[in-house]
């Protein structure tokens, strides 16, 4: 008897990887490497959740605020053991559009809202679905966010003097080649500065912390030589050395309409950006995350994010990655990072005041160039055309459109294309139908119709095997096939051995020859069908004394 399947539970899915750690046994062993590691990811936190809030068109403490609030939730709760929450630079784009199009408090609303749908989506079991994102989507639109993350940042990088930035991206590079004449060398001097710090410290010292000694290096440099930069203090006036009282953002039915789509952006790319970052946790460590319950941390930590001023949570995959590498043991790593940061505000906030805004827009410089997946982009250019094609809608939609539409869009491309493929991988070979005089020039090899010795029959009764998806894009394509196999024979059989699935327009088209032989009196057989196949067939109406199901080819070719 075939062993089933027990279905997971309610508390399966959705108990926290925390308690699950600390059911197996939580020791000082493993607070010792929670804590490092925990320190390792917030050093290099810090600097990027406060240049992320500047791109998004936000002061440098939300950025914190979500790292701290957020990121501490979504380790919490979170269904992954090395999953890092905050601010990410894929939200760069979509959360500066709406700051553009709604202001602060729109945005929190926004970020609210997603939290509520993300939630939702984790207790509908929803996640699953996100894996079906096909891969030169995922590659497209993160080479797309990479592009306008440093074109975003092109002005900070040259210190150039613009009154107002233009968010799209073609606006934005006309704007920025006005303002060129403004050039401030000290600026390009500091950026270049952090870029170089950035890349020899991880070319000579790959576990040391890159960002955070670019940053300080450069932030020190710039304070004792009086560099003519402006800095995190002379733009934002510093950051506050508390975090502010929870309050709910400005509800009301007319601006709840107003962010509704981009609060369904929010929740569409949280989905997507922390499951990716989850299971590169699991192919790091060979862990499973539990993604439903992940996904219902995300929005648990989406809401309470907005209330203290914080802007959008999800999953980051260089922070996640730098906890594994760093040793974490399980959550209490990524908990223990937002405590840090915490600790960082109370204690050394002023010390922010000195960073410069060029010195971050080399972080991020840095952060895009990563993203890019250049070498990825460049084999599925070579791949195949679908794919090319794919991937290059999606990659110049997210930049001259729209993030959300690329993410569709492409999405809707490989499905048609894929559809496609398996519509052609369908086959109808007519296996038997021959008359006596025709079964010499078949042997010989001159013949329409592959030959089979062992199923030889009556001419008059025809075998005909289908194998592939029988679905309904495969469907005029196999009942033009059947139509040719004429109406001479007075019995038919159906070989579906290999039908990998069927669906209703499949069944239909089957149906339909089933009653076109009827009333010709042919009789119809059925082999071979799997247990899914054949329940298909019946619920359209094939049952005896229409048609006849067989096991085996063989056992149907003796039945006709």
């Amino acid at each position: 008897m075939a062993a089933t399947i027990a279905k997971p539970s309610f508390l399966d899915l959705y108990t926290p990887k925390l308690f699950t750690v600390l059911k197996e046994g939580y020791g000082l062993a493993n607070l010792k490497a929670d804590t490092i590691s925990g320190l390792t990811v917030a050093i290099v936190a810090l600097p990027l959740s406060m240049a992320i809030a500047i791109a998004s068109g936000v002061t440098p403490d939300r950025g914190l605020y979500t790292s701290i609030i957020g990121g501490f939730i979504v380790s919490a709760f979170g269904g992954s053991r090395f999953q890092i929450g905050g601010p990410a630079g894929a939200f760069i784009v979509l959360v500066s559009a709406t700051v553009a199009q709604h202001g602060v408090e729109g945005l929190l609303l926004a970020a609210f809202l997603s939290g509520l749908m993300l939630a939702a989506i984790g207790l509908l079991r929803l996640g699953t679905f996100i894996k079906y994102i096909p891969y030169p989507v995922t590659v497209g639109f993160t080479a797309g966010i990479a592009m306008i993350i440093f074109a975003s940042q092109i002005r900070d990088l040259l210190g150039l003097s613009l009154a107002k930035e233009p968010g799209p991206l073609l606006p934005k590079l006309v704007a920025i080649g006005g303002a060129l004449p403004t050039i401030n060398p000290a600026a390009v001097l500091v950026a270049l500065g952090t870029i170089a710090i950035i890349v020899g410290v991880r070319r000579f010292r790959p576990h040391w912390p890159s960002f955070i000694i670019a940053v300080a290096i450069a932030a020190a440099v710039a304070a004792l030589s009086g560099m003519p930069v402006e800095t995190i203090g002379t733009r934002f006036g510093g950051i506050p050395q508390a975090l502010p009282m929870p309050h709910l953002p400005d509800i009301s039915y007319a601006r709840v309409i107003a962010v509704l789509p981009n609060a369904l952006s929010f929740a569409l790319l949280g989905c997507i950006e922390s499951l990716l970052s989850a299971v590169v946790a699991d192919s790091m460590t060979g862990r499973r995350h539990r993604s439903n319950c992940e996904l219902l941390a995300q929005g648990i930590a989406n809401i309470a994010s907005p209330l203290f001023g914080g802007i959008c949570v999800t999953g980051n995959i260089a922070r996640t990655a730098t906890n594994v590498r760093a040793g974490a043991h399980g959550p209490v790593s990524g908990m223990l990072h937002s405590v840090f940061l915490l600790l960082f505000i109370l204690i050394a906030a002023p010390l922010a005041s000195y960073i410069p805004l060029a010195a971050l827009a080399g972080v991020l410089a840095v952060v895009a160039w990563n993203m890019a997946e250049k070498h990825e982009f460049a084999t599925l250019i070579r791949a195949s055309r679908g794919d090319a094609v794919v991937l290059l809608v999606t990659f110049l939609l997210v930049i001259f459109r729209d993030l959300t539409q690329g993410i569709l869009v492409g999405f809707a491309l490989s499905s048609l294309l894929f559809l496609h493929r398996m519509a052609q991988a369908a086959e109808v070979e007519n296996v038997v139908s021959i008359a006596e005089e025709d079964r010499a020039d078949t042997v010989n090899g001159n013949g329409r119709h592959p030959y089979e010795a062992g199923l030889a029959t009556d001419p008059d009764v025809a075998v005909v095997r289908v194998s592939g998806a029988f679905f309904f894009g495969a469907a005029a394509a196999v009942g033009a096939a059947l139509d040719r196999i004429g109406d001479r024979p007075k019995a038919y059989i159906f070989d579906l051995s290999a039908v990998s699935m069927l669906d209703s327009t499949g069944a239909a088209t089957i149906e339909g020859f089933v009653r076109k032989a009827s009333q010709r009196g042919a009789a119809v057989y059925i082999a071979g069908a799997k247990p899914t196949v054949r329940r298909t067939l019946l619920v359209h109406g094939m049952k005896p004394p229409r048609v006849y199901f067989r096991h085996t080819l063989e056992d149907a070719v003796a039945r006709a």
